[in-house]
């Protein structure tokens, strides 16, 4: 990779990388890939910035060509956004894709592990991190999010008065660059960058989805995975915080050894101004002797499902029968997990342990597995939990395991009962749930706030 800034011309000379595609089983996603170093980091990019537009504005080759110098950085624009596929309105809500585009990327470029960059609000790659460590030498997160809103548990966030006015900006210039004046101060009064990033914002998404990708940003709530992380995990702020927030270093305070560097420069947008220094912290904590970390402990959600009065089905239909309508509902829980991506853990006789790596499809594969089993002419009742297990060779443990068996048992017939915690990582989603209130359950400490899944849950 050359790179050298010409006076004459007045912009960046590289030898700018072909854009790529990779086919995934969701749709085709474009990237690039920049250096050739010995170390790759999988960049989770602000989706804003479409890869055919990058090398256009100095600043930000400026950046890549930076990080070129000592590893091999994937840049690509997740499903949805930019030259990649476009998906289903569904899947553009389901904050779990761009999740699922991490692994990907890795897949098709038959790359086992790589040092993951989250310089859009960071959550992708805090739940990446969470459930695939096994494939994360180390997180490196560039003013991160949590959850954005302050509540009353959560007074490290942004008042609603911000908010409002953070919304009504990007209402009124939506497409034109309405992020800019927040991110970088001193890019605003530039037309011709101001020009380029509205640009790439009208390129990058629909109108429709830049509004999906705003309200899921405000109601985003992955607080619960960051103590699960167990990666090597440097988190960099930079500029002013917004309203007064400490949402940044909520983050590094809850993810256990977490690093924190504070950027110097008054810009918020990671290319803008003197990168420098933000390179030099990358290049010191992925290139120095990184810990290894054990991945027997990871994020999942966890499904349990059992067949109600099972019993009486039983005796009424005989052992034949009954055996026959087990069958068909076996087959029926397999095709949806398989649809799902779900893991089958075990069969219980009348139900089934499953794991996900995404609250999403988990819920999904639930709500199809009850019409499914619906239409045999049986109910099921179904229970579905977020959070740390421990993996035991074919098997699976952990309070999450015990947390998720009690919320099905807490489940009516018929119907799919998920926690908060599960309710908090689809926010903005558009999946719909019934409140059902606090619940005790057995052998777990506190009481649960419990939410049943919509008949019609994606609105």
């Amino acid at each position: 990779m050359r790179a050298l800034w010409s006076s004459f011309e007045g912009r960046w000379v590289v030898d700018v990388p072909a854009t790529q595609y990779a086919d995934t089983a969701r749709g085709v996603i474009a990237y690039q890939v920049v250096g050739e170093g010995p170390t790759t980091i999988l960049v989770n990019k602000p989706p804003g910035l479409p890869v055919d537009l990058m090398w256009e504005e100095p600043s930000f080759a400026r950046f890549m060509t930076g990080l070129a110098s000592f590893s091999r950085s994937i840049w690509f624009d997740p499903l949805g956004t930019g030259s990649s596929d476009a998906v289903e309105e569904i899947e553009n809500r389901l904050a779990e894709g761009v999740v699922t585009d991490l692994e990907a990327m890795l897949d098709a470029l038959e790359c086992e592990r790589a040092v993951v960059l989250g310089l859009a609000g960071a959550w992708p790659s805090i739940v990446f991190g969470a459930t695939y460590p096994d494939r994360t030498q180390a997180l490196v997160l560039h003013n991160p999010a949590a959850r954005i809103r302050r509540g009353p548990d959560y007074p490290e966030g942004l008042p609603d008065e911000v908010l409002e006015r953070l919304i009504e900006r990007a209402r009124l210039l939506d497409g034109g660059g309405s992020t800019i004046t927040t991110l970088s101060p001193a890019l605003a009064s530039n037309e011709r960058f101001a020009q380029w990033y509205a640009r790439c914002e009208r390129l990058a998404a629909t109108p429709t989805h830049r509004q999906w990708r705003l309200r899921t940003a405000l109601e985003l709530d992955v607080r619960s995975v960051l103590p699960t992380i167990r990666v090597p995990t440097l988190v960099c702020l930079q500029g002013p915080p917004l309203g007064n927030s400490r949402i940044g270093e909520y983050v590094a305070e809850n993810i256990v050894g977490a690093r924190l560097v504070r950027l110097p420069g008054d810009d918020r947008m990671f290319f803008a101004g003197d990168c420098g220094p933000f390179l030099d912290a990358i290049e010191e904590f992925v290139t120095g002797d990184l810990p290894t970390h054990s991945a027997d402990r990871v994020l999942a959600t966890v499904m349990f499902t059992d067949v109600v009065s099972s019993t009486e089905h039983a005796a009424r239909l005989g052992d034949r029968r009954w055996n026959e309508l087990l069958a068909a509902h076996d087959a029926a829980v397999r095709t949806e997990l398989d649809r799902w991506r779900g893991r089958p853990i075990k069969s219980m006789g009348d139900g089934v342990l499953a794991t996900f790596d995404g609250p999403g499809r988990a819920l999904r594969c639930a709500s199809a597995i009850r019409n499914a089993v619906r239409s045999l002419g049986i109910e099921t009742r179904i229970g579905v939990h977020t959070g740390e297990i421990e993996q035991r060779d074919d098997d699976i443990a952990g309070i999450a395991v015990v947390i998720a068996k009690r919320v099905e048992a807490a489940a009516r017939p018929g119907a799919v009962l998920a926690t908060r915690t599960v309710v908090d990582l689809v926010a903005g989603s558009g999946i719909e749930f019934t409140d059902q209130g606090e619940h005790e359950l057995k052998g777990v400490p506190d009481n649960w706030h419990l939410y049943e899944l919509s008949e019609r849950p994606h609105g």
